[in-house]
């Protein structure tokens, strides 16, 4: 089973190695890392093309927005399963995608998710937010539940049977193309108790500038699927409370 990893990427030369570099240090033998670089300006395409013969594919070019840098790199992949890793972020164990490909040969399902959490974006040590999740009831997506979408991994053919990201939102697709998968009646999903993935705070949708934005276009999307219009809103934010109460009580590593 290959698993194709795509990183978009746009001026962000301080990190983009480590992201790099955690996807090289997998145990897993067969992965296929694409990276999708949005026409950077300040020495980020150096940065990439050192490790050019490592990637399974890299292109730098102007593109619509990160759904639409997603979108190309989805088109590009050739791996039976797909996952993000934006280039901020790190797997959080060298170990995470012979876990992630063990749980699709275990479980036969279309999609297998898991647990990530937001550490400090200069210090991976500290963690600042837990997203846990849990087997999913349909249900829960009333009361504002979705996994964090980089903790998602999908078979290829989950796109093709459903579509790319809509493009037509700047910053909410993932959860719109998350309801979509989830609302699948034949689309057969598996929950992994496991950490996954650390995700530096300060990417485009955890700034407080753009959670205005980002929650206009959550109620649309909610709309769309006919959930329970503001409260799903309301408590898809209050979740947000939780998981940055947690890592004050508890350690995470």
């Amino acid at each position: 089973m290959k698993i194709s990893i795509i990183t978009i990427v746009y001026n962000n030369r301080e990190h983009i190695a480590s992201c790099i570099e955690s996807v090289l240090g997998q145990s897993y033998p067969d992965v296929e890392h694409l990276v999708i670089d949005g026409g950077s300006t300040d020495g980020t395409q150096a940065v990439i093309e050192g490790y050019a013969d490592q990637l399974g594919y890299y292109k730098s070019e102007p593109d619509k927005g990160l759904y639409n840098a997603l979108n190309k790199g989805i088109k590009q992949a050739t791996g039976d399963v797909i996952g993000i890793l934006h280039s901020d972020d790190l797997f959080y164990a060298e170990d995470t995608l012979a876990q992630i490909a063990a749980a699709f040969k275990q479980s036969q399902a279309d999609l297998v998710y898991a647990n990530g959490m937001y550490v400090e974006r200069d210090d991976i040590s500290r963690v600042k937010r837990v997203y846990r999740s849990k087997p999913y009831k349909k249900r829960y997506l009333n009361w504002g539940w979705i996994p964090l979408h980089t903790t998602i991994y999908v078979k290829k053919e989950v796109f093709e049977r459903y579509g790319l990201y809509d493009e037509s939102y700047r910053i909410a697709s993932d959860y719109e193309i998350s309801l979509r998968w989830f609302k699948a009646s034949d689309l057969k999903t598996y929950f992994l108790n496991t950490w996954v993935v650390k995700m530096r705070l300060g990417g485009k949708s955890t700034t407080a500038s753009l959670q205005q934005r980002k929650s206009a276009e959550d109620l649309q999307i909610i709309r769309k699927f006919k959930l329970a219009s503001y409260f799903t809103l309301f408590s898809k934010i209050g979740r947000k409370i939780p998981q940055y109460l947690l890592p004050k009580f508890k350690k995470f590593s």
